[in-house]
Parts: C-alpha cells; structure tokens; sequence
C-alpha cells in the first residue's frame, strides 16, 4: 500500500459515504414522513450527478490507459471504478430497500397510498384509461430497434419503457425490440380521483405514470403481441469540454456543449428488476456498456422524481413546520441603510437570517442616486432572481454596472447565459471571468459619493446569490462598510474583470494568489504555538477537505499537539483519529433538515485576536488553485463571537451529526453521559425565532 493511500481516503468513496448520510435522514424516524421522502428524493439526484461527473472523469481514465487521477490517495483508476460500482450497486439497492421496505408502508399508514394499476376498481381504471388516451397517448413515439430503425438517441436521464414484440403474422416467431421514451412533459405521478364511498379521511392514491404507459402498451402496437416490458434510463457523461484559450466566444462554444451533453457517452444504464435477459444484452451493445455498468431497481427508476410527491401533497402534518427568518437589519431606505452600515457591520447566517436583506442591500443601492457603481458576481443565481432586476435598472439609471458572470458553473450554465444575455442587453457589463479559472467567490461591491467622499461597501459570503437555496442552504456573509475591505473587494473585481495583477492584500484572502499560502502560514503559526507550550487551535466548517498539502498541514498541527476540530458536510479525505498521524483531529459531519453549505475558518493565534474568516472556498485543490475565490476575517468582535457561536454549535450537535471515521466511514454522535440532546440547527432556528419575537416585543 503506498504512502498516500495511507494518508488519504479516496474521493468519490468519501462522497457515497456522505450520500449514505443523506440516504440515512429518510431512514430516520424522527424526521417528517415526507420529509424522508425528500432525503430519499435528494440521495437520488446526488447519486444522478455523481455519475455524471465523478463516475464519468475515473471511465475516460480509464478509457485512457491512465495509471492516475486527481484522487489525493493516487489511487489506479481501474481499481477506483471497481470500488465505485460495488459501492454504487449496494447503495442503489439500500435506496430502493427505503422506498420499499420503509417509506411506502408509512405512507399507505398515513393515507398516501400507490396500489397496483391491475388491483383498482373499475371505475378508477376506466378513469386512467380516459386520462391515458387523452393526455398520455398523443405524446408517446413508439421507436422500433431494427437494421432499418437505429438505437434511437436517448437523451440523458430520460425515463423510457423497453418492449419486447412478437409479430403473430410472420410465420418464424421473431422478437422485436421497442422503446417508449415517458416524454419529460408529463407529471410521474398520477392522483387518481377519490372513491365515491370514500369518508372524510381519505388520502390520495397515486400511480407511476411509467406504469401508466406500461398497462397500456398495446394501444402503441396495433397487431403486435406485447411480451414484455421493463422501464429503464441511461445517464451520459455531462462534463463539458471546453478549450478557453481556443475560444474566441465562450458563450457560443459553451451553449453548443451544452447540446452534446444531453447525448454525452453513458456511463450507467438503470434498468427494472426482471428485465428480459434479451432486452439487457442489447442495451449493452447499443450504449457500449459492460455488464457491471447495469444497476437492477426494485421499483421506481428514478427515485428522484418522488420529489413530486413531496410538493404535491400538502400535508403540514407530515413536513417541517414553516419557519419564517429573523430580519437581521431593517433600513429605511438607503439613506438609512448606508449610514448604518458606517457605524456596524451585519453579519448574516442563511437560512436563519433572512435572505430578503442581502436583496435590499441590491435594492437600495440600484435606487440610491448618490451610487456612481455596483460590482456583482453570479455563479448560481437561479431561475428567478430580485437581485439581478435590480442591477438592470441600475443600469438603466446610468450607474456604471458591471457583473461577473461564471458561464461553467455546473448544471446552472443555461440559467446564467440566459442572465448574461439579459444584462447585457441591458447595457450592464457582463464579463466571464479569467479564462482557465472559474469565478467562484462570492462578492458585492457598491461605491456610492458620500458627504465626505468616495466610499465603498461590500457584502462578501459564502452561499450563491440565490434566494431558492438560500432557504435551504444554512451560509454566512457579511455586509462591511469597512474602508479597506472595500478597497480590497474593488482590486479583486479590478484582477478579474481586467488584466491587473494580483493585488496586496491586509485583510482579504484571495485564491488563486493567496488563499492557500494564507492558511498555511495560519496553520504553521498555530504549530510553532503549540510547540512552544501556548494554547493552539484550528476550527473550521466547509462542504469538502481535499487538498492533500493542507491536509498534511494539519496532520503535522496534530502531531505538535494542536487541537484540530472540523465539520465537513461532504467529501473528506483527512483520516482522522490515526494514531501517531492524526490523533489530535475530530471531525463531524452534520446533515440535516438545512444544507450546511457554510464555509468558515477559524485560528486560535495564541496572544492574540481570535482570527475567524467567512469564505467562499472548500479546502479542495481546484479552490486553492484552479477558482477565484475570496476569505474575509471578521474584524468586529461581537460579529466573531456569533460566528464562533455557530462552530460552537456544529461542534456539538449530537443529533444530526455523524463522527467520521479513520477508514472514510462514519458513525453517529451519541450524546454523552448526562449530555442533553442536541440539534444543532434546530438550536439556531429557535434562536432565531426568538430574537424575530423579541425584536417584535421591543422593537428599540
């Protein structure tokens, strides 16, 4: 075994292991039944792009002959793809074993029920046949399989039905193949209508459209026998392969690979359980596909569309309760707004605090006559978006306007063309970034004409400008009128929207310049206080740790007797807990009703001030090397208390979070004796709905 697999976890089998933490909150009995059929849901489009992406990257290594890839444990990628399908096939079956074994028979408990098309009563399938005849069968293309009818091109994830025909006229009986694509247009489930001798308490029953189509198959084949039938999907590689330097319009290469990705190669065919033996040899001749690439679903095919169900059916029973955020700032007006932030920063913590003030801030600014300039940066703004309405009509009120817009930012790439075209014909300037790197900092700069000159303000942070995620992603940003800062976030926004150089820098930490010899010389300090007998200590809260030199970093932190304590939601290749290399590093993972999407450092700096930065920067190699991305220290002590408050608490959960393991598993946190439960994010959202109440009680 060599010395990085030693030292390393490998990648992508850390990522399923996060996933089986998701896929554990829908097994979880204390949490909402349709709250698990979320989680359930949110495992499956994980697992979705994780082939798409991961599993896709470690085949063309292999395709190519490579003996290496990124993986920090240099792993052979012949030996990884092998790891990733076995762990891929027992997670696919323990998804289908939830949907099964324990959320349909809760769901049937509670009135929400999916019988069997062939056990209805006459009636309600009379009703689904008038449905399917009318808005099912006009949108449905049987496409044969034959010399003289090519394996139709499937697009990627699309549902579709395989039919096995037997012609009854030709004298030699011949299987046919057909396949019938479930067009994208028509909703997965279907509420049948309620009996007429139902009671009050009815429910709702549903079936699966593919089974829909499946129990009418016969109306598509007039003539033909229907001999069997088995729902499937391919998933296709969706990584974009785009050469900046060679493009002379980026916007142009990158829509036309958006179309190939719709038809990238596959790299995983899902298919029924009992699926004719036929049927499977000639999917895996006509996609290219070997036997292990085939993953058998006991049930629905694609779990993720249970989401549907979720924002169906409208039971508070059975979700959440509603949680309404704390307004962390009400300005009256930008007069009002801009004078406070002169006196004190805001800091905000999504989904906690509200989203609404980071859009007003945009509001205010866009309205404000005395701001000569606004300065933005889009990386997954969504499909609707107040703060990009108000940028236009800044613009439109001549302020010189100018948006940062990264075009490869995945699976949101024709939602920000789609922006980039509407501000720029807005006359806002929209530039794409520094080519070879992508724009992932998370920055806003206003610059306003104040009564004693030019000055800057700036919300940095670490969640996209997305007012979607940002209910459900837990983030943290901060809104500064600090001078310097905003000089900094200018001189970033000069880096990448000209050719300026990297800029010195006091206070921000800038990647690809200066992030990663930013943390390094934090965590060496921390080393030499610990070696010196002074208290010594790293915290930090991001989405993934990576980075093999960091990771080394803090090994030796650990092994000069600093007090390492993490949370990392996903990926985490740090073994931590090996004695001799990493004794002194703890590291938890919280999942939970929120997304923990929040990235914060923290440097104890023995003799010092604390140090404690929001960032927009995972501890991964492409975010030290390949991403501009920002840090920002929070300088305001009562602001650092409450962000170190929040560390506190993801520290300390005993309820959502898990402890990882030296060997990348995981294992739940189990509160000590005599230790009261807790939930860390529950524990925030009461505090939030207790300051909402108070602030409404008192409101000087």
């Amino acid at each position: 075994m060599s010395d990085d697999v030693q030292l390393f976890n490998n990648r992508e089998l850390s990522w399923i292991q996060f996933n089986r933490r998701v896929l554990d909150e829908a097994r979880d009995p204390r949490n909402p039944l349709l709250e698990r059929v979320k989680f359930l849901a949110i495992a499956s489009n994980n697992f979705d792009e994780f082939f798409e992406i991961r599993v896709a990257g470690t085949m063309e290594l292999v395709d190519a002959g490579l003996r290496t890839g990124e993986n920090p444990d240099a792993r052979d990628p012949k030996e990884e793809l092998a790891a990733i399908r076995a762990e891929a096939r027992t997670f696919t079956a323990a998804m289908h074993e939830v949907w099964s074994g324990e959320l349909l028979p809760e769901l049937e408990r509670h009135g929400i029920r999916f019988p069997s098309i062939w056990d209805l009563e006459p009636d309600r399938r009379a009703w689904l046949r008038q449905q399917f005849e009318q808005e099912v069968f006009p949108v449905l293309t049987p496409l044969a399989v034959d010399p003289a009818h090519p394996f139709p091109s499937l697009l990627n994830k699309s549902l579709n039905l395989a039919v096995l025909l037997l012609d009854p006229r030709e004298e030699r009986y011949v299987h046919r193949v057909a396949v019938v694509q479930v067009p994208r247009v028509l909703p997965r489930l279907v509420r049948l209508p309620a009996m007429s001798d139902a009671g009050d308490d009815q429910g709702h029953d549903y079936v699966f459209m593919v089974d829909l189509v499946e129990e009418h198959l016969q109306a598509l084949f007039l003539g033909l026998s229907v001999l069997h039938a088995c729902a499937f999907r391919v998933t296709r590689d969706s990584n974009l392969d785009i050469d900046e330097e060679a493009s002379t319009d980026l916007m142009k290469v990158l829509e036309q690979e958006l179309n190939k990705r719709r038809r990238g190669e596959p790299v995983r065919l899902e298919i029924s359980s009992g699926a004719d033996p036929e049927i499977v040899a000639r999917f895996l001749e006509a996609f290219e596909l070997e036997a292990d690439d085939v993953y058998e679903c006991s049930g629905p095919v694609n779990l993720g569309r249970l989401m549907e169900l979720y924002r169906t059916e409208e039971r508070p029973d059975l979700k959440d309760p509603t949680f309404v955020p704390h307004v962390a700032a009400r300005w009256d007006g930008a007069e009002d707004m801009f004078q406070a932030l002169r006196q004190s920063d805001v800091l905000l913590h999504h989904p906690y605090d509200s989203f609404a003030t980071v859009e007003q801030f945009v509001h205010c600014a866009a309205h404000d006559p005395r701001v000569l300039a606004i300065k933005h940066t889009i990386y997954r703004a969504g499909e609707t978006s107040a703060i990009v309405r108000d940028l236009i009509v800044a613009a439109e009120k001549r302020k010189q306007v100018t948006v940062v817009v990264e075009l490869k930012a995945r699976f949101d790439e024709e939602a920000n063309i789609r922006w980039a075209k509407r501000m720029e014909r807005a006359g806002i300037h929209v530039v794409y970034g520094i080519v070879g790197l992508k724009t992932h900092a998370k920055a806003t700069l206003v610059v306003r004409r104040d009564d004693h000159g030019i000055h800057h303000y700036c919300h940095l942070g670490s969640g996209n400008y997305n007012p979607t995620t940002a209910r459900i992603y837990t983030d943290v940003g901060l809104l500064t009128a600090h001078e310097q800062i905003g000089k900094e976030v200018a001189a970033l926004f000069n880096m990448i929207t000209g050719y300026a150089k990297a800029p010195a820098l006091t206070h921000l930490l800038v990647a690809p310049h200066t992030l990663r010899a930013g943390l390094a010389e934090r965590i060496r300090r921390e080393i030499d206080n610990a070696t010196a007998g002074r208290p010594a200590r790293i915290r930090g809260k991001m989405n993934a740790i990576v980075d093999p030199g960091l990771i080394r970093l803090l090994y030796e932190a650990s092994q000069a007797g600093v007090r390492v304590e993490l949370c990392v939601r996903g990926i985490c290749c740090l073994r931590p807990g090996v004695p001799g290399l990493s004794d002194n590093i703890h590291v938890v993972s919280v999942v939970g009703r929120f997304l923990e999407h929040s990235r914060i450092y923290e440097f104890l700096n023995a003799g010092g001030e604390p140090e404690v930065f929001l960032a927009s920067a995972d501890w991964m190699t492409r975010n030290m090397d390949r991403r501009v991305e920002q840090a920002v220290p929070i300088l305001d002590p009562s602001l650092r208390a409450r962000v170190q408050e929040i560390l506190d608490a993801s520290l300390r959960d005993n309820q959502k979070a898990r402890r990882i393991l030296a060997d990348g598993g995981y294992e739940s946190v189990i509160p000590s004796s005599g230790a009261e439960p807790f939930d860390s994010q529950e524990a925030l959202r009461q505090r939030a709905v207790f300051q909402t109440r108070r602030e409404a009680e008192d409101p000087e």
